[in-house]
Order: structure tokens, then C-alpha cells, then sequence
């Protein structure tokens, strides 16, 4: 019996844009299981709870349609290389939009196989276009009352529209 391969993208998700889902899709054929590991982050100050995020995740994963892959949504607040441990994952996967990304993602690979060598990490470049989009930039429009339709689905608008009134109140 072969062992399971099992991958895990992580990442802030605040919020989840066509992006992502765009490196989802790609890794779900990757893999026998893809979990998509929430993080914390506090420090990237989201507009959304972890427990929104999680939510966010699974609908619009539900929505997806994957061919029947076995995707997993779970939060985290440990280590990466730990939470990976704890989900039996042999690999890490990350995507790329720019050589920017790739500066900071070159150095966490070194520090996660210093930490565990036993887990790849996988790189997807963003398909061409979806290179531009960042969570951050995209919440940077929506807070300037611009048009995020081309960057996040519409239940993911509605929710970051929502959430940035809220803000602005």
C-alpha cells in the first residue's frame, strides 16, 4: 500500500482572492490530500477573525468544483514545519507571483529544511493572470471604494465590502 501524499498550503487568506484559488486548483492534482492551513498572522493585522478566514475558506472551497479531491481547511498557530508535522504532510506547497516572493520564499525554505528536511516544498507560479493579485492590495482597493469583482468571487466581495463599512464607521 503506497502512502498517502499529503500537501499543505498555508497562508493568511485575508481574504481569499482567484489567486488562490488558482494555486489550489493546481495543488489538488498534486496531492492525495491538500490542506489548507489558516494561519494566525497576527502581525499582518487581518480584517477578518481566524475563525472568519476558516469559514471564507470552506465555502468558497465548497464552491470549487475539484473533481472529488480530498481538501482540507484547518487554522493553525503553531510553527509551520509543526503543523505540517501534525498533518502528515510531505510537502509544503507556495505560490509565486513575482521574484520578490521569491527572495522571502528561498529563506523560509532554508529555515523549514533546516527544521525538518523530511518536507519539500513545492513552488506554483501564479498563472499569468492572477500575478498581480495580493490580499493586501486587493483590501487596499475595497477600503478605497474601488471595484474588487476581478480579484475575489462575489460572496468573498460581498463579506470584505461588509467588513470594510465596518471599518469606516
Amino acid at each position: 500500500m503506497s502512502k498517502k501524499r499529503v500537501g499543505l498550503y498555508p497562508g493568511t487568506f485575508d481574504p481569499l482572492t482567484r489567486g488562490h484559488y488558482n494555486i489550489i486548483h493546481r495543488a489538488a492534482k498534486l496531492c492525495d490530500t491538500l490542506v489548507i492551513g489558516v494561519a494566525v498572522n497576527a502581525g499582518k493585522g487581518p480584517l477578518f477573525t481566524l475563525d472568519e478566514r476558516v469559514d471564507m475558506v470552506r465555502e468558497e472551497i465548497r464552491s470549487l468544483n475539484l473533481n472529488g479531491s480530498d481538501i482540507q481547511v484547518r487554522p493553525f498557530s503553531s510553527l509551520l514545519m509543526h503543523f505540517a508535522m501534525e498533518c502528515g504532510a510531505s510537502m509544503i506547497v507556495r505560490g509565486l507571483r513575482a521574484v520578490s516572493d521569491f527572495e522571502y520564499e528561498f529563506q523560509m525554505v532554508g529555515m523549514n529544511s533546516r527544521l525538518n528536511s523530511e518536507i519539500e516544498t513545492v513552488f506554483l507560479m501564479a498563472s499569468d493572470s492572477h500575478q498581480f493579485i495580493a490580499s493586501r492590495l486587493v483590501k487596499e482597493i475595497a477600503l478605497l471604494g474601488g471595484d474588487i469583482s476581478a480579484f475575489v468571487s462575489a460572496p468573498v466581495a460581498k463579506l470584505l465590502l461588509a467588513r470594510v463599512a465596518e471599518v469606516k464607521n
